[in-house]
């Protein structure tokens, strides 16, 4: 896990984690009904992404937040 946190903390990682969010809200609103569940999930590695936090850090040892570029 120690390689993902790493990762996870580059400039990559957190624009990956923001795609991945507005991709979660995405479909979870055009899906509609109980997907809608989806959108409010991908919140977290949204704001996490452009915040510069990761929250799995602190269980591989490292820091939450992450290095600045």
């Amino acid at each position: 896990m120690k390689n993902l946190t790493e990762w996870m903390s580059t400039s990559t990682g957190r624009a990956t984690r923001v795609v991945a969010g507005l991709a979660l809200i995405i479909v979870g609103l055009v899906a509609g009904g109980g997907w809608l569940t989806l959108s409010i999930v991908g919140v977290v590695p949204l704001v996490a992404g452009l915040s510069n936090v990761c929250l799995l850090a602190p269980l591989a040892g490292r820091p939450l937040k992450g290095a600045h570029h």
